[in-house]
């Protein structure tokens, strides 16, 4: 199994962080011991002084492919769940004014909190999904796939001319503007529409 992840999907974060784009995705990956799963805490690192959530909408992969074309893509995922992608920012920042990789600052131990997943058929329209992320009750993202650069289907696609895409593969599909800083103590709770999918501490 492996994790995709889809960074500057979301014109308005890219805005927001200083970065741009180009057309094609920017593609990276996280390796499995990035998974964070069933509300466990977030246990901050301490080889970086700033690391952000970044909510985002999660592709389950349900059969194998490779080369898949855009208009039958969205029979390559059969549900739909809310991660976070725990990024290191300032470390990031600094490689990436270097021109180096910044893998450790996305692909570390468990970077990539993801919560259970609801199947693609319990939504009415995958190209209009709401999300969001409070910290400590208060709201700090909300997007809507709608607003996505790439949508799920041209994601799938595009990824799959580089990589096999295999059954339980996950893609993370980008993040909205409004990501921040987490700190001890805090408290974050992720939802699709009302449904809560994440809630989970950070020591």
């Amino acid at each position: 199994m492996k994790i995709i992840c889809v960074g500057l999907n979301y014109a308005s974060h890219a805005e927001e962080i200083g970065m741009t784009r180009e057309k094609d995705p920017v593609v990276f990956m996280k390796p499995d011991t990035a998974l964070l799963r069933g509300n466990m805490p977030f246990f901050i690192p301490d080889w970086a002084g700033q690391f952000d959530y970044e909510a985002e909408l999660v592709l389950r992969i349900s059969r194998l492919g490779r080369h898949v074309e855009t208009r039958f893509a969205h029979r390559y995922y059969d549900a739909i769940g809310l991660g976070i992608d725990f990024t290191a920012r300032d470390l990031q920042a600094k490689l990436a004014a270097a021109g180096q990789p910044w893998e450790i600052c996305k692909s570390f131990d468990y970077s990539a909190a993801i919560s259970d997943f609801i199947p693609v058929s319990e939504f009415p329209d995958v190209s209009n999904i709401d999300f969001s992320l409070s910290l400590n009750g208060e709201l700090r993202q909300h997007g809507n796939s709608a607003d996505m650069i790439n949508s799920f289907d041209e994601i799938v696609a595009y990824v799959s001319r580089f990589f096999s895409l295999r059954i339980g593969d996950l893609i993370f599909t980008g993040t909205p503007p409004g990501v921040g800083p987490v700190k001890i103590g805090d408290n974050i709770v992720g939802k699709i529409g009302e449904r809560t999918m994440l809630d989970l501490r950070v020591k």
